[in-house]
Order: structure tokens, then C-alpha cells, then sequence
């Protein structure tokens, strides 16, 4: 049937030879599985010395397998009445995803996926760069002005129908004769670069935010698990006993590696030391933690489950912070971070994120001093609201840090307290001497350093038993092996994304309570350790007992067993 003017769309474009809806899905498609996908071809490439004729047949074959994927894909899900948005939602994924993999040698996976979705202002802003934009614009803007402008044949329903899922089927029958012949260089290639998997755009970011989503509706769907309901305290309450203070400090983004009681080069911890040297503290020398990025790790740690275990439960369950609140202690969680990942939805909780302390909030982001200077006040809030209320069995207080956040890492570190220079000055990491980045980063753990001395030397002024344990939630990539900051799966990732500091600091009252004499919590300092042991320890430290309480997992099991 010939075409009339009325076939042609849109209007303003009519004097131009329309495309068949066919034709500018394939030519999506083609565009997706090529510029859309550099950082997967560069990976490709990479993982050979041989570039002889068989890698250039298996890049071949691969890319035939991808752009069949892809026109599968395209010819279910695009359709007319929203193919002009699709489009252009599909070319700023494959953009944003490429830029991302190509900058910091990320990937896409469902833990990624979240930590974006989680995502404050403020690290957006981190973020934000003139090459950023510059391949938005070369990515998303450009084709997709030019995608939305191009006029399309109007078929007939049925006929379209018939025609996207027959160039679907086509598609599948390529992509199953392509797998099958290179079915064993393919599996092979995949089995030993699981990474792979997680750089094929767009199919990354839809597998990743299917798996969120299922995740999140199935734990809305269920009811809050309670855990520890037997919780009491292994000491009597009251009497001469004074309620102890305990303060967690949730580190982010630290490595063991540039940590200075670890061993590195540069003592990056200078006042831990002072303090290590005097007996005070111990430094636990491996530790490893439960993810590899902050929407894991923080509420791993804080479960009882263990890494094994929480990453393959969607159940809902209570956390080690509800266990130490029905013992009777009090809890507070102080955030200068993105929040506490649900840890503290149950308990005080409060945020920085609205301070305006001209010395420790320039430019609407906070250092994490400014924690311990509104410390004294949240605490003192704590006390009014309890009222007339039984006194509490000790206080547990929770600094979540902003840490070694990156890329920006020279943001964390007041000027004062840049001890390395030159300092890499701008988020674009590949743009800095590796040099220089080190200094930022290294400047920002001895930043650490004097956080933590200065929370010891706050907590040695408090009339009651006191004590710190400080332990980062991930470490970070700094062009190791061309990666940058972290978020790799944990069976990939490098050590320097999960080989992570962690110290405990006691006051003597604090000792004299738990009945421990000076060395028996430094016995397990040189052993391995992980995150599945910090619920496990932390009961005992706090002195609570409960049936869920397991010694094979808890740090300070060399030490007597608790009073009661």
C-alpha cells in the first residue's frame, strides 16, 4: 500500500525519507553494542597478548552475540509510543555506565546499582566533571537530538507487531548459532573474567536494578525478623558499677594499606601510635571486611548473619543495634555520611547534613569533627527525652564517617591538616600524578588519625567506664591494576578494596569493669579477622549476653568471660 503524507512522522520533518521501525532499532542496537559498550571492548582486548587472527574472530563472534542480545532485547521492549524516550534513556545509561567503567574501572552490579540509588548531593557533586560532560554530550546528547528528529514509517499495529517480534526471533537464532560455535572460547572467556558480565551495557544496569528492586519488595513484604530477645546485661545493673560509654566509629573508605599502624611507609597515624606505644590501643593487623562498598558492608557488620549468609538473605532482621536497646543501653547514631543504610531506623539517630559550622562545614560539607562537637548535645538530648525513665544500662554511640570518600579526596581534610602535598585537586583521579593522588588520600586517613585521638581524648573526660573500636567499611582502589575507588563483587576485587584498619582503645575503668587484665584483648590482634566478627565482639564489649552470641566469631574471646 503506498504511503501518504499521514505515514510520515513528525510533521515538521515530512520532507525527509522516513525510517522503518526496524531499521532504527538495528541502527540502536549497533550504536548500544559498539560505542555503547568501549569500556567492554577495551577489557576484550585487553586479555590478550595474541592479537592474531583467532582474537580478532572471537571479538567477532562476540560482538554478533552482543548486538543480537541487544536487537532482542530492543525489539521486546521499544515500541512506538515510547521509542523517542526509550531511546534516549538507553543511550544516557550506556554513557553514564561507560564513563564510569572507563574513569574508575567500576562495574555495574546490584550493590552498585543501590549505592547510586542512595547517593546524597553531595557525592554527586564529587562526581561532576568537564569529561563527564563532555561524554554526555558526545554520547547522549548529540544521537539522541538526532534520534528524536528522525521521521518514522507508521505501520499497522498487527504488522509491526509481526515484524519486531519476527527480528526478534531472528536475532535469538544468530545469538544461539554464534554461542554454540564459540561456545567454548566463550565460556572459558567468562568463567575466568566474571567482571565481563558486569560491563555489558545495557543489559548491566537491567539486571542490577531488576535484582534491587526484586530485593527491596521482598523485604517490604515481609515483617521485621527480632533477633536477641533473650538480650540482657552480663553485669548487674545499678550499684557500683557506673553505665559504660562505648563509640563506635564507622570508617569509610579506609584501606589497610595507607593505614600507618599497618605497617605503611608513612606513619599516616601518628596519634594511634602515641597511643599504641603507651598500651592503650591495639590495631588488629587483618581484618576483612563484608563488602566492597558502604550499602553492603555497614549493614553486614551490623548483622549477625555474617558476609556468607547476608548476601543471599532478603528476610529483614534486626541488627546489633536493636539487640544493645532491648539490653537496656542507649543507642545514638551520628551520620556525617549518605545514612546509615537502615542500621539506625530503629534508634536516635541524627544527621549533619544540615549543619552550618563555618569551620567545619565550608561549602555546605561537613569534616567529621563536627560530629564530636555536637556529640555532648545529642547526648544531653538523649537524657531529656528518656525523662523520668529508668537510667540506661551505657551508652552506645555510632560516628559514621565521611572518611576517605572519594574521588574527591582532597575535600576531607581541613587545610590545616594537609600534611602531603601536592595534593590531586579535582575528581577526574586519571588527570592526577598517582602521586599525588596518594597524598589526598593519605591525608585524609591521618585526618582519621586525629579524629579518633581526639574522640579517646574526649572520652578519657567522661566520669564512667569509656572505650573505642573504630573499623573501616571498605578500602579503595587507587590505580591499582587501572582501578579506582571500590564497589567491586567481592570475589573480584582486589585486596585493597577489602583489607581494611580496625582498633580498639579501653580506659582502665573500662578494663577493671570487663574484669580484663592488660593483654588479653591484644592476643587476637595478629590473627585474621572479618566483619562477621564485629556483632559478636561488640555484644561482649557492651556485656551483653544473649543465645545469639557465638565465641568461635568473637574478637575478644581470649579475654575472661563476662561478669554475671
Amino acid at each position: 500500500m503506498p504511503l501518504t503524507s499521514a505515514d510520515l512522522a513528525p510533521a515538521d520533518a515530512s520532507s525527509r525519507r522516513p525510517w522503518h521501525p526496524l531499521s532504527l532499532l538495528l541502527l540502536l542496537a549497533l550504536w548500544l553494542s559498539t560505542a555503547g559498550n568501549l569500556p567492554l571492548w577495551r577489557a576484550m582486548w585487553a586479555l590478550t597478548d595474541n592479537h592474531g587472527l583467532r582474537t580478532w574472530l572471537g571479538l567477532v563472534g562476540f560482538a554478533l552475540i552482543v548486538l543480537s542480545a541487544t536487537a532482542v532485547l530492543l525489539s521486546l521492549l521499544v515500541w512506538p509510543r515510547w521509542r523517542k524516550p526509550a531511546g534516549v534513556v538507553l543511550l544516557m545509561v550506556a554513557a553514564a555506565n561507560s564513563y564510569f567503567m572507563f574513569t574508575y574501572g567500576v562495574v555495574i552490579d546490584p550493590t552498585m546499582m543501590a549505592n547510586t540509588v542512595q547517593t546524597d548531593v553531595r557525592e554527586v557533586r564529587d562526581l561532576l566533571s568537564w569529561n563527564m560532560l563532555l561524554v554526555l554530550v558526545l554520547g547522549v546528547v548529540l544521537p539522541g537530538w538526532w534520534w528524536w528528529r528522525q521521521p518514522v514509517q507508521k505501520l499497522p499495529a498487527r504488522r509491526l507487531v509481526g515484524r519486531q517480534l519476527g527480528l526478534a526471533g531472528l536475532a535469538t537464532v544468530v545469538l544461539l548459532v554464534v554461542v554454540w560455535a564459540s561456545f567454548q572460547d566463550l565460556a572459558s572467556t567468562m568463567r575466568n573474567h566474571k567482571s565481563l558480565r558486569y560491563m555489558l551495557n545495557p543489559f548491566n544496569t537491567i539486571y542490577a536494578s531488576t535484582r534491587m528492586v526484586v530485593g527491596q519488595t521482598a523485604q517490604v513484604r515481609m515483617p521485621l525478623q527480632l533477633i536477641g530477645e533473650d538480650a540482657a546485661l552480663a553485669r548487674a545493673p545499678g550499684g557500683a558499677q557506673q553505665p559504660p560509654l562505648i563509640v563506635l566509629v564507622v570508617g569509610e573508605t579506609v584501606r589497610a594499606a595507607n593505614f600507618g599502624l599497618a605497617g605503611y611507609a608513612r606513619d599516616t597515624t601518628p596519634q594511634l601510635r602515641q597511643l599504641q606505644d603507651t598500651g592503650e590501643l591495639a590495631y588488629f593487623a587483618h581484618v576483612t571486611s563484608c563488602g566492597t562498598n558502604t550499602q553492603v558492608s555497614v549493614p553486614c557488620m551490623f548483622s549477625h548473619l555474617g558476609r556468607e549468609a547476608y548476601g543471599k538473605n532478603d528476610t529483614p532482621y534486626e541488627n546489633l543495634l536493636d539487640v544493645l536497646q532491648r539490653a537496656g543501653m542507649q543507642v545514638l547514631w551520628l551520620d556525617n555520611q549518605s545514612g546509615c543504610k537502615g542500621v539506625c531506623d530503629r534508634v536516635p539517630n541524627t544527621s549533619t547534613l544540615a549543619l552550618k559550622d563555618p569551620a567545619l562545614c565550608p561549602d555546605g560539607e561537613c569534616f567529621d569533627e563536627i560530629m564530636l562537637r555536637v556529640l555532648p548535645e545529642r547526648l544531653a538530648q538523649l537524657e531529656k527525652d528518656r525523662g523520668a525513665g529508668p537510667a540506661p544500662a551505657g551508652t552506645v554511640v555510632v560516628l559514621h564517617q565521611m572518611g576517605n570518600h572519594g574521588p574527591a579526596y582532597y575535600k576531607r581534610t581541613p587545610a590545616d591538616k594537609k600534611v602531603y602535598q601536592p595534593e590531586c585537586q579535582t575528581n577526574v583521579l586519571q588527570n592526577c600524578p598517582a602521586q599525588d593522588i596518594v597524598n589526598a588520600y593519605d591525608n585524609a586517613v591521618r585526618y582519621t588519625d586525629h579524629l579518633l585521638s581526639q574522640t579517646v581524648r574526649w572520652l578519657k573526660s567522661q566520669p564512667r567506664p569509656t572505650a573505642m573500636l573504630y573499623v573501616s567499611d571498605h578500602g579503595e582502589s587507587l590505580g591499582e591494576k587501572g582501578l579506582y575507588l571500590h564497589g567491586m563483587p567481592f570475589m573480584m576485587a582486589p585486596q585493597e578494596q577489602t583489607h581494611v584498619p580496625m582498633a580498639l582503645w579501653l580506659s582502665k575503668p573500662m578494663q577493671s569493669q570487663l574484669g580484663w587484665d592488660g593483654t588479653c584483648w591484644k592476643k587476637l590482634v595478629a590473627e585474621a579477622v572479618s566483619h562477621d566478627h564485629y556483632f559478636h565482639s561488640v555484644l561482649t564489649l557492651a556485656q551483653v549476653k544473649t543465645r545469639m552470641h557465638k565465641p568461635e566469631l568473637d574478637v575478644f574471646a581470649a579475654c575472661p568471660s563476662r561478669p554475671g
